[in-house]
């Protein structure tokens, strides 16, 4: 039989091995927490990047049928939005995010990006400050945007957390 001094240093040893597993449960569980929210920000990035690209095929999958595009000069669809970009009548060349707030709601995530935008449009190049509005819906197998809405706005705006 063993001694009650080897089951204490037994314990001894364990216990930081415990703290350590039970310690980092709770951090994966507080990331996944916040899943759903950084999904939304990386997709947001992707689609910047895409529409920098002139990527269609990729925007074409996450643009939903009945989008809407809210610019400057009108609102249109998504295959208006799709033509825009193709042709590079608008040219997205870079968004600088500079801040970012989410919402999520049941299936519906809001996203408010503070962006400077360098633009290409109508053979003009531009740069203005916007405060961008995207609205994705969950569906089984990913999101998809629904709305986006540019906002100029002056370079001191601020989006409230």
């Amino acid at each position: 039989m063993q001694s009650p001094s080897f089951f204490k240093s037994i314990l001894t040893a364990s216990l930081p091995a415990l703290y350590l597993v039970l310690f980092d449960t709770q951090s994966l569980l507080a990331q996944g927490a916040a899943q759903p929210e950084q999904q939304i920000i990386d997709l947001s990035n992707k689609k910047w990047q895409w529409m920098a690209d002139k990527n269609v095929e990729e925007l074409a999958k996450l643009f939903d049928d009945k989008a809407k595009f809210v610019h400057m000069s009108g609102t249109w669809k998504k295959d208006e939005e799709l033509e825009i970009i193709k042709t590079g009548s608008i040219w997205y060349k870079k968004a600088d995010v500079h801040d970012v707030a989410v919402e999520i709601v049941g299936n519906t995530a809001i996203i408010w990006s503070r962006i400077t935008l360098s633009a290409m449009v109508r053979g003009n190049e531009v740069i203005t400050e916007f405060t961008v509005t995207e609205v994705y819906t969950k569906l089984p197998s990913d999101w998809k945007l629904l709305a986006l809405s540019f906002s100029s706005v002056r370079d001191t705006h601020v989006i409230r957390h």
